[in-house]
């Protein structure tokens, strides 16, 4: 006898549904062939993780630039940048850098001018903004009379009146360029590491999934012989005597109900699909995590329609296994 195969797309989408006495079925009693899969290795260093760090620093003219560039996992490419305010002209260059290296994270971005040593300073208060500042401590202090007076450190440390070393964003702009594109060069080195234990870990994940695919594929024949039987020894019990016609129709009902058969080869669809995202590299960490939605929905069916101890293991075993991947996937650019 032939292998039993049930067409579920047929019996969804057909007005009268399928019928055991018109339908060509056969009787489940041989084994079907355990699926195949790419057998090429993904490649490595090929994904990129959204979390790492880089640093990078520059001697400039009157000081040093610094560049600090935290990653984590986001949805899209969010930039966020902290530095002085006199150097927030330069945002834009920074911006530029991150996004044309980068596709997806959450990015947090420090940028820091030291000026040089402080003997080499001329501290020199500017006139302009010490008037401004008199002036307006004038009207504060007539409409508040009781109001306390500015000391001279407060003055000294208002913005703008203390001159000192720092240089204009426009002399250093050229400078933030290269160094913000060498920050992000090493963050994307960083990100890359460790996508590659990301990938090996996936791997592994992988390997395990097809081995419990294999595992399930011949439990089916072996649960139709074993519910045939059943069913003869109860009709025997009850001193009936039904047609072998008979027991073969309710055979292939109760066969229709459970077959996995399709399950079985999505799952194995969606794992050679998985192979070969990873080994394509890139930003793939969106279609990664589609396709653990997909691997999820078949290992539930496959749960659902479990009549075995044996397939309620796998099945288990399966959604672990995917769950630990999706935690990962969730970290892939």
């Amino acid at each position: 006898m032939r292998g039993f195969r049930y067409n579920s797309l047929h019996c969804r989408q057909s007005k009268t549904g399928c019928k055991a006495a018109n339908a060509k079925v056969f009787l489940p009693t041989g084994r079907l062939p355990p699926p195949t899969f790419p057998p090429e290795d993904i490649e490595r260093a090929m994904i990129a993780s959204m979390t790492g760090f880089a640093a990078a620093t520059r001697e400039v003219a009157g000081g040093q630039l610094a560049v600090e560039l935290k990653s984590v996992n986001h949805r899209y490419l969010e930039f966020q940048c902290r530095m002085a305010e006199d150097l927030r002209a330069l945002e834009p260059v920074l911006r530029e850098a991150v996004a044309g290296g980068l596709t997806r994270g959450k990015v947090d971005c420090r940028l820091t001018f030291t000026p040089a040593a402080a003997g080499e300073r001329s501290l020199s208060p500017d006139a302009k903004a010490m008037a401004a500042l008199a002036e307006a401590s004038a009207v504060v202090a007539a409409a508040f009379p009781q109001a306390r007076p500015l000391s001279v450190s407060e003055v000294l440390h208002w913005p703008g009146v203390l001159a000192n070393a720092e240089i204009a964003p426009d002399q250093i702009r050229e400078d933030v360029a290269r160094l913000a594109a060498q920050a992000v060069a090493e963050l994307s080195q960083t990100r890359k590491r460790e996508g590659e234990k990301l990938a090996q870990v996936l791997g592994e994940r992988l390997e395990s999934m097809a081995a419990l695919v294999a595992q399930a594929q011949p439990l089916m024949p072996e649960v139709m012989k074993a519910y045939r039987e059943k069913l003869s020894a109860r009709l025997a019990e009850a001193a009936a005597a039904p047609s072998d016609e008979r027991i073969q129709q309710e055979v292939v009902l109760y066969a229709a109900r459970i077959d996995v058969d399709e399950e079985l080869e999505r799952l194995a669809a969606h794992v050679a699909e998985f192979r070969r995202v990873l080994g394509k590299g890139g930003a793939c960490g969106k279609r990664l995590d589609f396709l653990c939605q997909e691997l999820n929905r078949e290992a539930n069916t496959l749960g659902s329609k479990s009549v075995s101890s044996d397939m309620t293991r796998i099945s288990v075993e399966l959604k672990v296994l995917i769950e630990q991947m999706r935690e990962q996937v969730q970290n892939i650019e």
